[in-house]
């Protein structure tokens, strides 16, 4: 029997294991139990979204229930060819390759893995060693306490007579200083060990609202379902007073700015009717916001605030807005299109070509060079942050959604108007973008050669 045509036996193998008992799996599924059986004997055909729903019940890939875990094995092979641009590698044989030694492929595959992970860690160190405030404050503290020690030890060497009161002054600002070298450098040490580990100590308010949303999953269930008549300042305090992330007064502030407006947006558009959009249609932000009366730069922010479970196909979405000079204020992240966590991003992206076309609602098709490259719908509008006045113009900032354009009828196939065919390339940031060649790059690359 073809390998499709298991499913169902792949299914009941995977359900035996987890010890889950067929109706209660099919309740969660929302099937009967009797259907279910007829899936698991492989007399009733399944894919699409039940085959992810019991995918996800069940803990495992929906290619390895469908076509078996040396599919997915040999998907796996098939991405380290492309990322490591492996042309002398014979893409016909790749399955012969892992049917004939698939230790060997598991371990060629936990490489390919293990490269990326590695390639992430390079990214993120010298992104946070390059642009980090925080690191850069540090050092010019500790460079002057060196300065001021060198320059009190020279007086002391070179000044013959000098007053015995102002040889002990002297002698305890040294003391003093070299002591708070000694902090600062420990300070330094410690900070650069936890450089690389996510949990690492945050280091400005924007940090900390970084991490702060990232805990929440940039969603807030207590603040949807709530009118406009309800009162949701106690909610915001509540959610305020457990956040272990906010340190700072700065950090707070901007959290409950960003609550407040959450609850503004989720009483004007119910995360209920975005649910119900997306499993109809295309996450299109214009096309959204033109159906439910609403704001773009609203639609935008309610189809990031979207849990991934209730995504449907398109599962979770990106996104990232800034300010009329670039600085980027709100960071989702999405596997497979990354966000600098400090300095610039890279001019290239969408959001900051809205910035000049003002008003204008821009749609690409993008990815970022480097191994892995995945495609996505870039959704970019630059709107008012400000209201006018006489004499007065209002300050623009921008936001860029992003959707995965490989999900199964997203919105490559729905969107309006002719699509490009080929995605527009595009970098994080130029010290760690691998581009041989941009004619908008900023300063070289310690990648430019490639990995």
């Amino acid at each position: 029997m073809p390998q499709g045509q298991l499913t169902g036996t792949r299914i009941r193998e995977k359900r035996i294991a987890k010890r889950v008992r067929q109706a209660d799996l099919a309740l969660r599924v929302g099937i009967s139990a009797s259907y279910l059986n007829l899936i698991e004997h492989n007399k009733r055909r399944i894919g699409g979204k039940l085959l992810v729903a019991i995918a996800a019940e069940l803990g495992a890939e929906p290619a390895a229930l469908s076509e078996g875990a040396e599919a997915a094995l040999i998907s796996s092979l098939h991405a380290a060819r492309v990322a490591f641009r492996g042309d002398s590698a014979d893409p016909e044989r790749t399955e012969e390759f892992a049917g004939r030694f698939p230790g060997w492929a598991d371990v060629l595959v936990r490489a390919h893995d293990r490269v990326g992970q590695l390639e992430h860690t390079v990214e993120t160190l010298t992104d946070r060693l390059t642009h980090d405030p925080h690191l850069a404050a540090t050092l010019h503290d500790v460079i002057s306490m060196v300065t001021a020690i060198r320059s009190t030890a020279g007086i002391l060497a070179e000044t013959r007579g000098l007053e015995p009161e102002w040889r002990d002054r002297f002698h305890r600002n040294i003391n003093e200083d070299a002591e708070r070298l000694a902090q600062r450098s420990q300070a330094l040490v410690a900070y650069l060990d936890g450089a690389g580990e996510s949990t690492a100590e945050v280091a400005a308010p924007q940090d900390e609202l970084d991490s702060f949303l990232a805990a929440l999953d940039w969603h807030v269930p207590a603040l949807e379902g709530l009118t406009p008549k309800d009162v949701a300042q106690d909610i915001i305090a509540q959610i305020l007073a457990q956040a272990q992330p906010l340190q700072s007064e700065a950090g707070r502030f901007l959290a409950r700015e960003w609550l407040q407006t959450y609850a503004l947006e989720a009483a004007e558009l119910p995360l209920q009717q975005v649910q119900a959009w997306v499993q109809e249609n295309a996450p299109d932000p214009v096309q959204m916001a033109g159906h439910f009366g609403v704001s773009v730069q609203l639609a935008m922010r309610r189809l990031a605030a979207l849990p991934e479970a209730q995504a449907g196909p398109y599962g979770a979405m990106g996104m990232v807005s800034c300010d009329a000079s670039g600085t980027l204020l709100f960071r989702k992240p999405l596997e497979g299109f990354a966000l600098p966590r400090f300095g610039a991003a890279c001019p290239l992206w969408p959001l900051f070509a809205a910035l000049s076309q003002p008003h204008v609602p821009l749609r690409r098709l993008v990815r970022q060079v480097g191994r892995d490259a995945q495609n996505f719908w870039a959704f970019a509008l630059a709107a008012p942050a400000t209201s006018a006045g006489y004499n007065t113009p209002p300050v623009f900032a921008a936001h860029m959604l992003l959707v995965p354009a490989a999900a199964q009828g997203g919105a490559a196939g729905k969107g309006p108007g002719p699509l490009p065919e080929t995605p527009q390339d595009m970098g994080v940031s130029c010290r760690i973008c691998p581009a041989s060649r941009c004619a908008v790059r900023r300063e070289p690359s310690i990648l430019a050669d490639g990995f």
